[in-house]
């Protein structure tokens, strides 16, 4: 029997739209061949939603879910706002966000497993796109794990267009916690602390900075000092400790949670479609394919 990976079953199920199980079967049928494998699923009648597969899927809905010690934020994508905005796909996205908090899976493999409704959100998924006729998918997850001394905090911008979920540490201030993932879904920080930074970025940053002050005519004896106060800003720029708080410029965003006796440790932020190729619709091309 041929050894199927990961790899091949995430291709097929994006060719034909079926769930994770069904892909694997019909790969193991074939000995992992590709094609072979796409017409066994056409001929068992399982690729109902193939047409829709090729299909651009940039809009959606991000949801968060807390399970006492556990929070999970989720993406699920549709092709249009407007599905985004529909009853049964609103439901569709809380309903795995509750899903995976409460399972904790590893992994995107193991989180299609999952049971939601009576079924595995795979099958949810596959279901919900021939049910409302746009290519539905769950595109990623998290999962945030705190301690009982520690606070989660969760932001839905735009009705969930930007989902935030935070960790404020030694605190049970939920409005702290809510204030710092507002400022995330708002500002979009990179890193949590200068310490996350990789070196390479840093080292890329700092010959930039001093290249454009030596460029500046700046005494030698000073670059390093000019060089240090430039990086500084840097890091204000990308790193949420460092950040002027949104709702007060005065203060870093790190000395107000610290006013309310905690500290971040830890937080998450999706964007719906962030880096994905999104959907241009042409209505006078539209018009006159149809016209064809």
């Amino acid at each position: 029997m041929a050894n199927i990976s990961a790899k091949q079953v995430k291709e097929l199920r994006d060719m034909t739209g079926v769930g994770m199980m069904d892909a694997k079967k019909a790969l193991v049928e074939v000995d992992g061949d590709i094609e072979k494998a796409v017409d066994i699923l056409r001929e068992k009648g399982l690729a109902k939603a193939a047409k829709k597969a090729d299909r651009i899927a940039a809009e959606g809905l991000t949801a968060s879910y807390i399970d006492g010690n556990v929070a999970a934020l989720v993406e699920i994508n549709s092709e249009t706002d407007f599905v985004a905005k529909n009853d049964k796909f609103v439901n569709l996205v809380n309903g795995i966000a509750e899903a995976v908090a409460k399972a904790q899976p590893k992994t995107m493999e193991e989180a299609l497993a999952v049971e939601f409704d009576g079924k595995t959100i795979d099958n949810a998924v596959i279901e919900a796109t021939q049910v409302i006729g746009e290519k539905i998918s769950f595109r990623r997850f998290a999962l945030l794990n705190k301690t009982d001394a520690d606070v989660f905090g969760e932001y839905a911008h735009q009705g969930g267009r930007i989902g935030v979920v935070t960790i404020i540490a030694d605190s049970d201030n939920q409005e702290v916690a809510r204030d710092v993932a507002m400022h995330v879904a708002a500002i979009n920080p990179k890193y949590l602390k200068r310490e996350d930074v990789a070196a390479e970025e840093v080292e890329r940053e700092e010959a930039v900075q001093r290249e454009l002050t030596l460029n500046e005519g700046k005494p030698e004896h000073i670059v390093d000092k000019i060089v240090s106060g430039r990086m500084d800003k840097f890091y204000g720029e990308i790193c949420l400790n460092e950040q002027a708080f949104v709702k007060d410029g005065d203060q870093k965003v790190a000395d107000y949670v610290k006013s309310a006796g905690g500290h971040i440790t830890d937080y998450v932020r999706f964007e719906v479609g962030e880096g994905l190729e999104k959907r241009s619709d042409n209505f006078a091309d539209e018009v006159a394919a149809q016209m064809k």
